[in-house]
């Protein structure tokens, strides 16, 4: 069962329709609803290595659909500090929810002033709107 669409007012949206949550240092990535909506059922996540670098507006792992291969991009730069298990296990998660257990990776921040070139809830709605 597919989550309803939201997207969150305390998560940073980037415009490649990717989400950070944002804490201490820290930040928990995912794909926003509009974006597993456009995939489709998700049938496999490629994430990166625990150890690896990310960084913002590069891809950093794969989704597939049973509609396409796409690549994930990150919001912001980082270490990879955990991969959420239960996504590689069950990417279908992702669908039915997007902003909890269906989150990606968990990273350690390199600069978080990057945050700033985010969009708030608000104007990813916005966003969204002129897709």
């Amino acid at each position: 069962m597919a989550a309803a669409e939201s997207y969150p007012d305390d998560l940073l949206y980037h415009r490649e329709h990717d989400w950070a949550r944002v804490e201490d240092g820290e930040a928990v990535l995912g794909v926003t609803w509009y974006a597993q909506d456009a995939l489709g059922e998700l049938v496999h996540y490629e994430p990166p290595e625990v150890g690896s670098t990310v960084n913002q507006d590069d891809a950093y792992g794969e989704v597939e659909s049973v509609k396409a291969v796409s690549d994930i991009v990150s919001p912001l730069s980082g270490e990879v500090l955990e991969v959420n298990a239960k996504v590689v296990d069950e990417p279908e998660t992702v669908n039915e929810d997007p902003y909890g257990d269906g989150w990606l990776v968990r990273i350690r921040l390199s600069d978080p002033s990057e945050a700033d070139a985010l969009l708030d809830a608000d104007a990813y709605r916005a966003f969204v709107a002129e897709q």
